[in-house]
């Protein structure tokens, strides 16, 4: 049942996945999601079940009522992926429309594996070759937060 939920919910248009989502909340959604990269320099990145657009994108996840951004961050990235975040550092706050998003880097312990029925995959990606599917705001983040390692 699981897997055909997924297929219907990856095959409807994105705006109408970013509605749903969106309308399910009462004034505006939060998230927050975290840009991590390894030893190779290269970025985690998830596929994820409920993203609107494309499945992959940095990990993270909404904020639950009454739940501070970092908070948040280490409670999804254990959940999704099994990592421990340290040296956890904003980066920057944006908001796009009714949507507010706490953006960090990070250290990790640990090596990423699946543990949510939220995501499908992950990887380490190399900053030159993301997933073509990752959003361009995404891809921006990325190479905003490289740019002082290059």
């Amino acid at each position: 049942m699981k897997k055909i939920v997924r297929k219907i919910w990856r095959r409807l248009p994105g705006w109408l996945r970013l509605r749903v989502v969106r309308t399910t909340q009462a004034k505006f959604t939060a998230s927050a999601a975290v840009v991590i990269v390894n030893d190779e320099g290269k970025v985690l990145l998830l596929d994820h079940v409920l993203r609107p657009y494309s499945g992959w994108g940095l990990p993270g996840g909404f904020i639950g009522h009454g739940e501070q951004p970092e908070a948040a961050l280490r409670r999804e990235i254990e959940e999704e992926t099994g990592l421990v975040l340290r040296d956890l550092r904003l980066f920057r706050v944006r908001t796009v429309t009714r949507h507010i998003e706490f953006i960090f880097t990070a250290e990790h312990e640990g090596e990423p594996a699946v543990n949510s029925r939220e995501i499908i995959g992950l990887g380490w990606f190399a900053p030159d070759e993301l997933p073509e599917q990752l959003s361009p705001a995404q891809k921006q983040i990325i190479a905003s937060v490289l740019e002082p390692k290059l």
